[in-house]
Order: structure tokens, then sequence, then C-alpha cells
């Protein structure tokens, strides 16, 4: 008996079910890759939408403290400058002391710097200087930090993205035995067994 071609593929094939679902398979490069090339892109390749925000909000956090700090940074320096040279017109220092603001400023009720304070102001300036360059530094590694933290982030969630969970996973405890020298099995001995 001779079939033909259709009756045999129709033989062959078997039915699939409807309500299969799809495994999405994660590689850890790929998405270590993306997040190195665009912030966020690991947290989007691995289908971590929440994260997203939070990667840029903690891009915009640093990168605001490194422009307060170094817009300081550069306030105090310029004062000090100023304070140190010979130059007359050159004072944007006396807004930085006493909290003096150009609008209030009058030159007859408050002085610049008593003779006696010369010291201490030069002193005052210098600490600023130092203390806005520190956190300005300290900003700009936080930001290199944060961007090796999202990409971190991004490479152990696509590691873990397949990790089993199952219901034959169990810990028991169980007593045993433990060989020693001199003394066999004294005392109260414990084994942690893990089954995968």
């Amino acid at each position: 008996m001779l079939l033909c071609p259709q009756h045999i593929a129709a033989q062959d094939t078997t039915a699939v079910a409807a309500n299969t679902k799809k495994v999405r398979k994660s590689y850890p490069m790929k998405a270590t890759m993306l997040a190195a090339a665009i912030p966020g892109g690991g947290q989007i390749y691995n289908r971590k939408y929440w994260k997203i925000p939070l990667v840029y909000a903690g891009f915009g956090g640093m990168g605001y403290a490194v422009a307060f700090n170094s817009t300081q940074y550069n306030k105090y320096t310029k004062a000090y400058q100023d304070f140190t040279d010979n130059v007359p017109q050159t004072d944007s220092y006396k807004y930085l002391i006493r909290g003096i603001t150009q609008a209030n400023y009058d030159p007859s009720v408050n002085p610049l710097v008593d003779p006696g304070q010369i010291v201490w102001v030069k002193e005052g300036l210098l600490r600023q200087i130092d203390y806005f360059k520190k956190y300005r530094d300290l900003s700009l590694m936080g930001i290199a930090a944060w961007y090796l933290i999202s990409i971190l982030d991004a490479n152990v969630d696509a590691s873990l993205a397949d990790y089993d969970i199952g219901e034959n996973i169990n810990l028991t405890f169980a007593p045993m035995q433990v060989p020693g020298y001199y003394f066999t099995g004294v005392g109260l001995n414990i084994s942690l067994k893990i089954n995968f």
C-alpha cells in the first residue's frame, strides 16, 4: 500500500499545546555589554523597566553634586585670588564674607575686613576651597561607582534570571559523627546538607 506525501506528513506531526509559554534565555555578557554601552541598557535587556528611573536618578543626583561643588569651588577660588592680590577692583570675596550679598552691600556699614582678621579670612577661604574640591572629587568618583553598580546589577540580574527555585531544593539537618585522632563521636555534631 502506497501512501501519499500529505498523508505521511500528517502522521508525523504532533499537536502542540496552545498555552505553551515561550522561555526567554538571558545572556549575562550581553546584558553587561548593553549596560556598559548605554546606562540602563542592561536593565532594558533584562526587562526590569522599573530600575531605569533609579539608574538615571543616581546619575542625576551625582551630576547635581558635581555641578554644585564645582561652582562653589570656583567661587571660593576666585574669592581667595581676589583677596590675596593687591588690585582693589577685584573684590569678589566681599560677597562671601559674613553673608553679605551684592544687593545689600554698603561699604560704609560693612567694612570688608578688619586688619586683624586677614589671616582668619585667608584660612577660612582656603578651608572652603579644600572642602568643595574634596566633595567635587568624591562626587565624580560617585558617578563612576554608580556606573559600575548599574553594570553589575544588569549582569547579576541576567545571571539569576534562569536560577531554579523549584520544589526539589531542600535543606536538612542531620546528626553526624566526625572521625578524630583521639576521640570519635564526642559531643554533638550537626551536618548541613543542601540538595538540588
